[in-house]
């Protein structure tokens, strides 16, 4: 259809016809179009002064030239032109599409007719955009022409063609319209299917989309291969054998080989593996990101190690002015010991970035290499290594299980200076490490997409911040009375979700919960305002007995 497109356009304006009408040479052009192509002859060229000077074109030729008359839409009669006439001397100039024509005419008064059929003036000449006939216009002028409905509607049968909607291939039950095509994945995509198994980010974001039409010519001139069988090389694989996991074509199944086994369609199986791989991707590539910002808050606890590191060397020096005299010694060896324990931090820390790399870059090259494998029209050599892939992609995933992506350091320097005793004492001063008690808790998180009333009753839940490596022991909830008063305890206990019942309806409330452990408890979490619903009145109505 694309290729025909050119032969429907005006060789004037370079549009599709409209209103299209047909000149006496055969030749089609635009209504509009061939009002601004007039050009008005001088008197002397007129058919009639001609004609009764004897020069020119003879009676016989205008015999000849009403032979070509043809029917006229406008009167339902025929239609006698007035003949053909030399070309104008007039400069011509160039269509869009670099066909010769002639400038237009001087506009018409205007008259209670459309533009394109309002009279012409008297002795215009037309000259066709594609032959460079001329013809001088009757009295009749454009209305003398028929129009070519043929035409008009052949433009709109193949404008409607070319509008009509691609579906998506990976939806499921009802296939939505296709809003884009993957040229690396040969797959149209609608927006949900788009988002969910071809997302914008990470080694997918350099596939080329581009619009379903424009994929459509695209699939049609680059023709997908074709496999034939291993064992019959004139026969083409058209099956999936469950059981052995390869394509077949008819003549296997035919022979017996795969006849008890469980046969599916290659194109379903072909789909199917290809959204299984690109499902599995997508939880690689959460894990890929997640494993990013891993490294960048690695990369943050260097730096914040050190600006710890400088601070506590600041404050030990500051400690140590007091008693420079006898401290000099001593705050040498007291700088090394926590030069030390700067550099065994700054050691596990930078370990396991150079581990977590390692394993970021072997994932990264795991999906390239699946996202060209995704990339490969031939549905068996596909599915060959589909099933290995999955699996790999899947043990590569569990190996970012839980701990991976837990700082196994923390920044801070668990180091105190005891400055209490006599200069006597000077060289028997060290540090003492806060190794008896543990620190509180983190506070907890209220989890607001979770957070709900109902009637009289309000659901809470929380939870522990991601970072947190201090374990909790229960938490407790705290509720006022409804009127902006006091806090009160509602719940103590290990879980992080409670329903609280018998509040009062119709009023605002404020929550917060915070942890405890054996050291202490933590601070309280941000208040939550909930609102409860208004009172519905119920009403039983018993009947009477009447005696």
């Amino acid at each position: 259809m694309e290729e025909m497109e050119e032969e429907l356009k005006c060789p004037v304006c370079g549009s599709f016809y409209r209103e299209p009408i047909i000149l006496p040479c055969s030749h089609n052009i635009c209504q509009a179009c061939a009002r601004n192509i007039l050009v008005q002859t001088p008197e002397s060229e007129s058919p009639q002064s001609r004609r009764a000077s004897g020069s020119g074109v003879s009676d016989y030729d205008y015999l000849d030239l009403d032979k070509m008359s043809l029917y006229s839409e406008a009167d339902s009669g025929y239609g006698s032109y007035g003949g053909f006439a030399s070309a104008p001397t007039t400069p011509c100039q160039k269509s869009p599409n670099g066909v010769r024509v002639f400038p237009p005419a001087m506009p018409p008064p205007a008259t209670h007719l459309s533009p394109a059929l309002a009279s012409v003036p008297r002795n215009s000449c037309i000259t066709c955009p594609q032959c460079h006939r001329s013809l001088i216009l009757d009295d009749r002028g454009l209305r003398g022409f028929p129009k070519n409905r043929v035409l008009e509607g052949v433009i709109d049968r193949y404008q409607q063609s070319k509008a009509a909607a691609l579906k998506c291939q990976l939806c499921e039950k009802a296939p939505k319209e296709a809003t884009v095509m993957c040229e690396q994945c040969d797959v149209f995509y609608c927006d949900p299917c788009r988002l969910r198994c071809h997302p914008p980010r990470g080694p997918l974001a350099k596939h080329r989309l581009v619009p379903p039409a424009q994929g459509r010519v695209s699939r049609r001139l680059s023709p997908r291969k074709v496999s034939t069988c291993t064992d019959h090389e004139l026969e083409n694989h058209s099956m999936y054998c469950v059981q052995c996991k390869m394509p077949v074509c008819y003549q296997c199944l035919e022979e017996g080989k795969h006849s008890s086994h469980e046969v599916k369609a290659l194109g379903a199986m072909w789909k199917l593996h290809k959204s299984q791989l690109s499902q599995a991707l997508n939880g690689l590539s959460d894990r890929a990101k997640e494993a990013k910002e891993f490294l960048v808050q690695l990369r943050n606890m260097v730096q914040q190690i050190q600006e710890n590191s400088v601070e506590f060397e600041a404050c030990l020096v500051a400690q140590c002015d007091a008693l420079i005299d006898a401290l000099n010694r001593r705050k040498a060896q007291l700088l090394a010991r926590v030069n030390k324990e700067h550099e065994h931090k700054l050691k596990v820390v930078r370990d396991q970035i150079s581990h977590c790399t390692v394993k970021l870059r072997q994932t990264t090259g795991l999906m390239e290499y699946c996202l060209e494998v995704i990339k490969e029209n031939d549905p068996s050599g596909f599915l060959q290594i589909s099933d290995a892939l999955i699996r790999r992609v899947h043990l590569t995933e569990d190996q970012w299980g839980k701990g991976t992506l837990t700082p196994r350091m923390t920044t801070d320097f668990d180091l105190s200076l005891d400055n209490s005793p006599l200069l006597q004492s000077i060289h028997q001063l060290d540090f003492v490490q806060m190794k008896a008690s543990s620190p509180v808790p983190a506070t907890p998180i209220l989890q607001l997409e979770e957070c709900c009333t109902h009637n009289n009753s309000a659901t809470l839940s929380w939870k522990q911040p991601p970072l947190s490596t201090v374990p909790a022991e229960g938490y407790i909830l705290e509720l006022d009375d409804g009127n902006g008063g006091q806090f009160r305890e509602v719940y103590v206990g290990k879980e992080t979700m409670c329903t609280v019942d018998g509040l009062h309806f119709n009023s605002t409330y404020n929550a917060r919960v915070k942890a405890f452990n054996k050291t202490g408890v933590s601070q309280y979490s941000k208040t939550l305002v909930l609102q409860t619903s208004e009172a519905i009145a119920i009403y039983e109505i018993k009947p009477i007995k009447r005696g």
